[in-house]
Formats: C-alpha cells, structure tokens, sequence
C-alpha cells in the first residue's frame, strides 16, 4: 500500500519535527531525517495539530492503494459531511458509498461504515487507542492500527508501508526494492530502528514515510536530494538494478474496470434500479453478471425483493 508520511500531534502532545527536540538520537539516521522533514514536508490535513483521530484514521483507509493527490479533496469532503464516527454510523452505508465517489476500491466506504458504527456503539464515539482494539475496527490491518496508534496518540509501534518498507530495504539491505511480501525479518529491522519514547517513534516513522514518497522513490530516487545518501547501502553497492518483475495486468477491460462502471450508475441513481438498467454499463453480458455477483457477495450492492439492485441500505420505494 502506498502511503505518504503523517503524524499528527495529540492535543496534550506534540510530535512536531519543526522544533528542537532534547532526546537524543538513537542512531545516525534519525538526526539528519529528523533535519530534513523539518524544512520539506507537505502541509497535510490528518498532520496538523488540531488533527482529530478521525480524520487520521479516514486518511489511513483512503490512502490505501489511492495517491495523496485524489485523497485530498476526498478527505476534506468526508469530513465536512461527517465530522466524527457517530455521524457517519447515522448515515447508511448507501450514502458512504456515494461519498465514495470514484476513489477506487469502494469496500473501504463499506468498512469504514461499519467501522463507524463500532466505534459508536462500543467507544463511545471515540477512536480507541491500543493497536488491539483497533484491528478488532472492520477493514483495519495491521499497518493501519499501528499507524493510527502512533500517530494519533504517540504509541511506539513499527509502522511498515509501502515507503517506509523501500526506505529500509535501501538504506539498510542494500536492496533496491523490498520483496513483494513483508517478513517478520523486516518488522524486526523497523523496530530495532524506533526510539524508545513513543513521540519520538512517531516522528521517526513519519520521516522515514515522508523521505519515501518524495525523494526515495520507486522508479527514480533522487539520491543527491537525500539526507542519508552517505549512509545508504544501495549507494555503497554502486545502486545495483532490481531484478525484473512481471508485468501488471492491464485495468481496461478488467473485471475492476466492469464491477466499477456498474457501482457509477447505482452511485448516481437515487436508490434501487431495475437490474437491466446496468445492461448499458458493460458490454459483455457473461462478465457483467459474475461482477455483479462478486458486487453482491462482497455487500457492495444488494437485491432487493422487488428483483432491483441498489447499494446497500437504499430505500426501496413502495
């Protein structure tokens, strides 16, 4: 999952990297990444002081597998429609959908719904805080509770996203890219790599994300931009070429490509439509129908008695 760095001070604490810091540091790393996020990281709104929980979380699920640019905009509706989880657990899932829009990956609207409605219902309307309770919250992994763990409340957890995961792999490994699937070996490296103040494990980690969305980057890293260039062990080796990877499959004509036109015309409808409406959607009848079936099991769209389609929670009307 592609991420960008964020961090977000708590109310009674700060984790601001722009000011002096009297902790020391607990390796050569963190003094000179420190220095550099003071002078070039982005203004984001799930970063600044008065940030809410909330709005790290919601920027946490949209910024799965989504870029920071279409994220922004995204964000900053969701959070003038609904500013705190009660208010989103009022609305039915058929509005979160909408809201959605065409942010891609229309299950996270789903989820954080019903992750809404938990937090309501068991919290209190507030974002618990340990990591455990919140993985028990719908469509939240791992990354997700660590990163809003450390973010939004100063815990020391080892957050491992797609930037921070090459990060390491570079300056550490000496690998130009990570391997496709994480391993316990690069949770142990992440964690050996936290300070031990929890605030301090925060601004670190939002360093380390911010460093890899702008200067570390996947297909071009800007080396001679980088605060750890002279402690890089893929600069040392001579920045060897990754090996080859296959190819991603194309997204036109995918079934990606299908489930999402038939999810745009029940987004614009104003409830339940008769099921051959979606016939204009796509032109191929056989994959029309086993997206439409994969829509429903995933509870992305129901079917409703009358034999029309919707998203879920939209009226039916007599």
């Amino acid at each position: 999952m592609t991420r960008v760095g964020r961090c977000r001070p708590d109310v009674t604490r700060s984790v601001s990297m722009t000011t002096a810091d009297p902790v020391a540091p607990v390796h050569a790393y963190e003094a000179p990444l420190a220095l550099w996020y003071a002078g070039h990281a982005r203004d984001l709104p799930w970063r600044r002081p008065d940030a809410s929980p909330w709005s790290i979380l919601v920027s946490e699920i949209m910024l799965q597998q989504t870029p920071v640019s279409r994220v922004l905009p995204a964000h900053a509706a969701w959070l003038a429609r609904w500013p705190d989880p009660p208010a989103l657990a009022a609305a039915s899932p058929a509005e979160a959908v909408r809201q959605w829009d065409r942010l891609g990956y229309p299950r996270r609207a789903v989820r954080l719904h019903a992750s809404a409605q938990l937090i309501t219902s068991r919290h209190g309307g507030r974002i618990p805080e340990s990591a455990g309770e919140l993985r028990a919250l719908p469509g939240v992994g791992g990354y997700t509770a660590a990163a809003v763990a450390s973010f939004a409340f100063g815990q020391r957890h080892a957050v491992l996203d797609t930037n921070v995961r090459r990060v390491l792999a570079r300056l550490v490994r000496g690998d130009f890219l990570p391997a496709a699937a994480q391993s316990a070996a690069e949770l142990r490296l992440a964690e050996s790599l936290l300070p031990g103040d929890g605030m301090q494990a925060a601004k670190w980690s939002v360093g380390v994300m911010e460093l890899g969305a702008l200067v570390c980057t996947a297909a071009r890293p800007r080396c001679a931009d980088c605060p750890l260039a002279g402690q890089c062990a893929w600069l040392a080796k001579g920045r060897p070429a990754p090996p080859q990877r296959r190819p991603t499959a194309s997204y036109e004509g995918s079934d990606r490509q299908c489930r999402g036109s038939l999810l745009a015309v029940l987004r614009l409808a104003s409830g339940p439509v008769p099921a051959q409406e979606l016939n204009a959607a796509w032109h191929d009848s056989g994959q029309r129908d086993r997206c439409l079936a994969a829509l429903i099991a995933d509870g992305l769209v129901s079917r409703y008695p009358n034999g029309s389609v919707g998203l879920p929670g939209d009226c039916v009307p007599d």
